[in-house]
């Protein structure tokens, strides 16, 4: 592989992983490296990584922490051949607060980071840690932070206020929503689509491991399924989603559980994984839905919470013109799908089976009053585009 231009590293930073790829800015944000360093934290931490869509290969890491599988990456990038033609690096920050827009990463911002990490404990120490690592090693390489919270920064009050105290307002507390950046490159992709629906009410479905719903009016983001933390919402893969609040005085009473616990068992215990007693995959649930009533249960209520929040979305929207499903699930599963809208012909939403049993791009029937589609989504291009846009570099359309 051999660069040319000056180049974009793009970094997604969770628990468990880092998702990495280089762009090429040249007019047209070429992405030329894609990987991914998987089971940081645990045995057989690996770095994948494929080159120019070529087949993909793999390294085996020494040591599995995350501040390892950090030096290991900058490492790696170090040795190839383009490395000295890195120009910027950008960040997917889960949680942004008040910010509306990417924004170039200063001492200020990381202090502001560092103070907010009680909002958002899963993601923003490790996040934190992957723009340190590369300010030691490049303290000159410009940084950007693209906040997933900043598609929702449109949120009228009525959608952001809880029902608590309002005094805990003025600490931050309030419904932020996530999945900003997969879904700022799904209304992007459905305006280059079709213009005219793109400007409607529009409902988005992030669903994978993390999942979640936005409504979408006029282009802007009206409201979403989480809320102050990313755990709210839909049922997830280790993820309760809605909860009565109750829940935690009466486990705080019987069990005697403390406040880490619960965050534990919510976050990492609930969700398809905790009802199912199987697994947070919905592929092996899928597999064993006819033999185990677990399995079937926990599908089941996967779709009826979806489904039931296409419906409330319908109401604030005051209808519906598109639907788009993205994500592992979202993406790739047509009975989920097929399953999610049974019963919403109400809505004018109608799946023609033929093209939801292909993942066609659009899988609703030619006289359904809604289009749904199928987009894969891409929140690497979307953070390229931000720093490209950002510090002038290239273009910041993709090609």
């Amino acid at each position: 592989m051999k660069l040319k231009e000056p180049c974009i590293l793009t970094l997604n930073g969770g628990s468990s992983s880092i998702r990495f790829s280089v762009y090429e800015a040249d007019g047209t944000l070429r992405r030329r490296i894609e990987g991914k360093i998987d089971r940081i934290g645990v045995s057989g931490t690996i770095l994948t990584v494929a080159t120019d869509g070529k087949k993909p290969t793999s390294l085996r890491l020494a040591k599995g922490d995350y501040e390892a599988a950090t030096d290991f990456l900058i490492d790696w990038l170090e040795a190839q051949p383009g490395f000295p033609l890195l120009h910027a690096v950008g960040h997917r920050v889960v949680h942004g607060m008040q910010h509306a827009e990417p924004e170039r990463i200063t001492a200020g911002l990381l202090k502001e980071l560092r103070a907010i990490i009680p909002y958002d404990p899963d993601h923003l120490p490790c996040e934190i840690g992957l723009i340190e690592a590369f300010r030691r090693r490049y303290p000159k390489l410009p940084q950007v932070a693209c906040f997933d919270t900043a598609f929702h920064r449109t949120l009228p009050r009525v959608a952001k206020m809880l029902s608590i105290p309002r005094r805990f307002a003025a600490q931050g507390v309030e419904r932020y929503g996530f999945h900003g950046l997969s879904y700022s490159y799904l209304m992007e992709e459905l305006h280059r689509l079709d213009p005219k629906v793109a400007k409607g009410r529009v409902i988005l479905a992030h669903l994978g491991s993390g999942a979640s719903l936005a409504a979408v009016r006029g282009g802007k983001s009206i409201d979403t399924s989480m809320g102050f933390t990313p755990t709210a919402g839909l049922v997830m893969g280790t993820r309760s989603g809605d909860l009565d609040p109750g829940i935690v005085g009466y486990l705080a009473r019987a069990d005697r559980m403390t406040s880490s616990r619960f965050q534990r068992m919510v976050n990492h215990e609930s969700g398809l994984l905790g009802v199912s007693e199987i697994s947070s995959d919905l592929r092996d649930l899928l597999a064993k839905e006819a033999s185990d009533v677990r399995a079937a249960e926990a599908i089941a209520l996967f779709c009826y919470q979806a489904k039931k929040w296409i419906g409330s979305f319908a109401a604030a929207l005051g209808g519906v013109d598109a639907l788009v499903f993205t994500g592992g699930i979202g993406e790739n599963a047509p009975v989920i799908r097929e399953r999610i809208c049974d019963g919403l012909d109400f809505l004018g939403i109608e799946l023609k089976p033929r093209r939801n049993a292909t993942n066609a791009p659009l899988i609703s029937k030619n006289k359904s009053c809604v289009q749904v589609r199928v987009i894969p989504t891409d929140e690497q291009i979307m953070i390229a585009r931000s720093v490209a846009c950002l510090l002038g570099l290239g273009s910041s359309r993709k090609d």
